[in-house]
């Protein structure tokens, strides 16, 4: 582990121990709701919606859909959805 710089320690906000770690909580079990709602925080996910996954697609289908700006990985997926509403993956093996 690297020493830390004497010339950036700061004394009023000195580097996180062991046991400040073990006393930490997370942000929906401490502050409350209003200021959670204002910044944005989402609380803990009940049940995963989607798979976290990595996949190879070919670059042109890439820059197409992030051309599209954010949320372009949900729009690969919403897309897929509907390709199986009249396909069936079965399809591809032959």
């Amino acid at each position: 582990m690297k020493k830390p710089n004497p010339e950036r320690i700061d004394d009023e906000n000195p580097e996180w121990t062991e046991e400040d770690f073990a006393r930490a909580r997370p942000a929906h079990e401490v502050l409350p709701p209003s200021l959670l709602k204002k910044l944005g925080v989402r609380g803990p996910q009940k049940k995963p919606t989607k798979v976290t996954l990595s996949l190879r697609l070919s670059p042109s289908v890439v820059s197409a859909f992030r051309e599209t700006g954010s949320g372009w990985q949900t729009r690969i997926d919403a897309a897929l959805a509907d390709w199986l509403k009249t396909n069936s993956p079965e399809e591809l093996r032959a």
